[in-house]
């Protein structure tokens, strides 16, 4: 029995499923967990001494890669300076006035602790600016665990939406409404039934939590205007996209300005943090400013605000990673679509890609299930067994960093092949 199999018996008896995540217990995979050891770079150690090519990076916030000097350095010298102090720290300002440099849409913002925490306020104060109730959400776009976003459509897309966990009232989602995502018309029948009472829109700029789903052309643009039309805000959730795709998101990337983003991941350069923000005069309605309450002993937490700045200026100040990683992502999406033809669809945008196994052209949640998983498991069983650390569901993105090297790269487009070729 390896390591790896050793303590996930032994996390079994103390974590549901022996995770404290779902999809790293591999059942839609399969197989056993790799328990990791260490990172470096591109690459990770798992406890039995076996090295991979990392494409999960933390889904996203590796953008450096792992362990990154100036980084590290960093967290180790204010973790000497303390912990936590529950109160006000010069970093807290320095990042916050960093993000806005880099979205500039982040006029005002808040520090959270999770992504799900960002999303859960940002609605809240969506709601409270508006004097509104409903939300609208697209279907297969994922905003965090809170009980009123943890919904999806029926078998009608136009449906108010029913809780999508056990544990979740169904009042808690009755002002939850659904979408189809790059279908104009399902956010048009919603708002002209509910147009009055739609607080705001909330959605994935790109889908990346069903896979990688891009927007068509035109759609980010008709939500911009549509919610304008109906005096509802507009919420980009950025926990994946945001200091990803651009320097200023995929709000730059796109030239699409919401009211509100929710950031995560990236702002704490890997450790545990989340942001929401928008507009002044939206986010002054944020206690103590105003009457939407919100709060956290660990908003702000010192290293994590660290990690976040390192990170953030690294980017800010290159005029290269961003290019670079996006080309090493289309390398490997072009010999995906060379390899794997017409029997798989390729969904790939700066440095997020997704490959699925249809011949179906991926554009919504419909379309990305009719997506193959068995052939989705045996092509990421073969990759873990040459090396090649993926996603452990057909549902997440792959994700490229500045620290991929063209060796990698060719690495991972060789073990494609090889398993494309397999009789």
């Amino acid at each position: 029995m390896t390591q790896s199999e050793q303590l996930f018996e032994k996390s079994e008896h103390f974590l549901p499923g022996g995770v404290n995540s779902p999809v790293r217990a591999f059942r839609n995979v399969g197989g056993t967990p790799v328990f990791v050891k260490s990172g470096k770079g591109s690459h990770i150690l798992d406890e039995d001494g076996n090295d991979y090519i990392d494409y999960v990076c933390s889904y996203g916030p590796g953008i450096l890669g792992h362990a990154y000097p100036a980084v590290i350095e960093a967290v180790k010298q204010a973790c000497e300076q303390g912990l936590t102090f529950g109160a006000p720290t010069k970093k807290e300002y320095e990042i916050a006035s960093l993000i806005h440099d880099m979205m500039p849409s982040m006029e005002m913002m808040r520090m959270v602790n999770s992504g799900t925490e960002a999303v859960m306020s940002a609605i809240r104060v969506a709601r409270g600016y508006t004097g509104k109730d409903y939300i609208v959400k697209f279907k297969g776009c994922y905003h965090g665990h809170s009980d009123g976003l943890l919904v999806k459509a029926g078998s009608a897309a136009l449906l108010q939406a029913v809780p999508d966990s056990a544990g979740v009232p169904k009042g808690y989602t009755e002002t939850t409404l659904i979408a189809e995502y790059n279908k104009p018309e399902s956010v048009k029948a919603l708002f002209e039934k509910y147009g009055d009472n739609i607080a705001a829109v909330i959605v994935e700029p790109v889908a990346a939590n069903m896979g990688v789903v891009c927007p068509e052309k035109g759609f980010l643009p008709f939500l911009r205007e549509i919610t304008k039309k109906y005096q509802s805000l507009l919420i980009f959730d950025e926990v994946i996209t945001g200091f990803r795709l651009a320097k200023g998101g995929a709000q730059e990337y796109y030239g699409v300005t919401p009211d509100l983003t929710t950031l995560g991941k990236i702002i704490g350069g890997g450790m545990p943090v989340g942001a929401y923000g928008g507009r002044k005069e939206i986010m002054s309605c944020v206690a103590p400013l105003g009457e939407v309450y919100q709060a956290g002993t660990l908003s702000g937490n010192p290293i994590a605000m660290t990690a976040g700045i390192e990170t953030l200026k690294i980017l800010r100040d290159s005029d290269t990673i961003y290019k670079t990683i996006e080309k090493k992502a289309e390398k490997l999406a072009a010999v995906m679509r060379e390899t794997f033809g017409e029997t798989v669809c390729v969904n790939q945008v700066g440095s997020l890609m997704s490959l699925f196994f249809t011949d179906e052209k991926v554009v919504d949640y419909d379309t990305v299930q009719t997506s193959d998983t068995n052939r989705y498991s045996a092509y990421f069983k073969a990759m873990l067994k040459e090396g090649i650390y993926l996603a452990p569901s057909q549902f997440e993105a792959m994700f490229v960093s500045a620290a991929h090297t063209d060796k990698d790269i060719e690495k991972t487009c060789e073990q494609i092949r090889k398993f494309a070729n397999q009789k």
